[in-house]
């Protein structure tokens, strides 16, 4: 099951993970409030269950809160065409407005289920701010594997190995170490098939945060978790 950024970044927050301040409008009038309280600088974003969304103007950057208005305006109520969704595209309900962050770095981070060997997989690149496939195909040896344990979990060090393979800041080592833990953490408790971030940042004061998340769910395991099943939004979905 997939769910929004929003929604996701909710979680990855109850986890300590960092991540920028923003918040949900449903409306242009909202949004523009939003964007006044970060002091008009902000990012609009579209929440729908499709990546690609930059590339085809629903995450938009705007200076003041009535830029805000006007490009939520836009947004809401139209349908986001990307290249993962059908020629119909998706509704685009509400926006996330968050504040902007001065980035020195963009890296990529995520855990996926690796079927072959039965465990989490952490995959993480220092080529972040575009698409995994991308580094897949031209450089694929900046993508870095590191296998989780099912039964034991993600020892320390390795969690420490990846934040060395991002090649952070040394006073940001620590940080980025923890929170790769609470990311694998943010995993396992919430049965999930997919976390990403894409892009983790570096900041100009060496700060990591998650400027991106993209979180799914395992739908044969909601059983287990009832307060995330409530976060399916099955307009986002084809209705076949």
């Amino acid at each position: 099951m997939n769910i929004h950024e929003y929604q996701a970044k909710e979680i990855l927050d109850r986890y300590g993970v960092p991540t920028p301040k923003s918040e949900v409008a449903n409306t242009a009038d909202e949004a523009a409030a939003i964007a006044g309280k970060f002091g008009g600088r902000a990012v609009v974003k579209t929440q729908v269950h499709a990546g690609g969304r930059g590339k085809v103007g629903g995450v938009k950057l705007v200076n003041s809160a009535d830029e805000a208005k006007d490009v939520a305006s836009n947004l809401i109520g139209s349908r986001l065409v990307t290249k993962q969704t059908g020629a119909a595209g998706v509704p685009v309900e509400k926006v996330m407005v968050a504040e902007t962050l001065d980035i020195k770095d963009e890296l990529y981070l995520s855990i996926v289920v690796d079927g072959d060997i039965g465990a989490p997989m952490i995959m993480a690149s220092t080529e972040g701010g575009v698409e995994i496939e991308e580094v897949a195909e031209a450089t694929p040896e900046k993508i870095i594997r590191v296998a989780g344990d099912p039964l034991v979990g993600l020892s320390p060090y390795k969690a420490r190995d990846v934040a060395l393979a991002l090649e952070v800041p040394p006073s940001a080592l620590r940080q980025t170490t923890k929170l790769i833990t609470d990311l694998y953490k943010v995993f396992v408790d919430n049965d999930c098939s997919l976390v990403e971030i894409n892009p983790l940042i570096v900041t100009n004061d060496d700060q990591v945060v998650a400027l991106d998340a993209k979180i799914n769910l395992e739908d044969d395991a909601l059983f287990r978790h009832p307060d995330l099943a409530k976060l399916d939004d099955v307009n986002q979905q084809d209705p076949l």
